[in-house]
């Protein structure tokens, strides 16, 4: 069993940063890879980075490439997500999620099987 909370939300103008972090609790946070997602009102929920259990490995969606860092910590079961030269765009809530074992689709959300309650990112322009 994994719980994950998100924090770090807020309202912010376009070119501000955030960090989004995500606490994790359970055994087997650092043995499972992790990534955010997003979803604004009235579409679909949609990857936007993932790192893998010892952060050799990340993908970002086309849209944050650049802009975004996604990283973790294992020592202290947390992930986050660096949020710089925001954009009106990327207003949505953020979820983050960690993978089920096995799976290695990171963009698709069939191969998360704990998700946190996300944390609402407004950028304002």
């Amino acid at each position: 069993q994994v719980q994950l909370v998100e924090s770090g939300g807020g309202l912010v103008q376009a070119g501000d940063s955030l960090r989004l972090s995500c606490a994790a609790s359970g055994r087997t946070f650092s043995s499972r890879a992790m990534a955010w997602f997003r979803q604004a009102p009235g579409k679909e929920r949609e990857f936007v980075a993932s790192i893998s259990a010892s952060s050799g490995i990340t993908v970002y969606a086309d849209s944050v490439k650049g802009r975004f860092t996604i990283s973790r910590d294992n020592a202290k079961n947390t992930e986050y997500l660096q949020m710089d030269s925001l954009k009106p765009e990327d207003t949505a809530v953020y979820y983050c999620a960690a993978v089920k074992p096995g799976h290695i689709l990171v963009r698709l959300t069939t191969s998360y099987d704990y998700w946190g309650q996300g944390t609402q990112v407004t950028v304002s322009s």
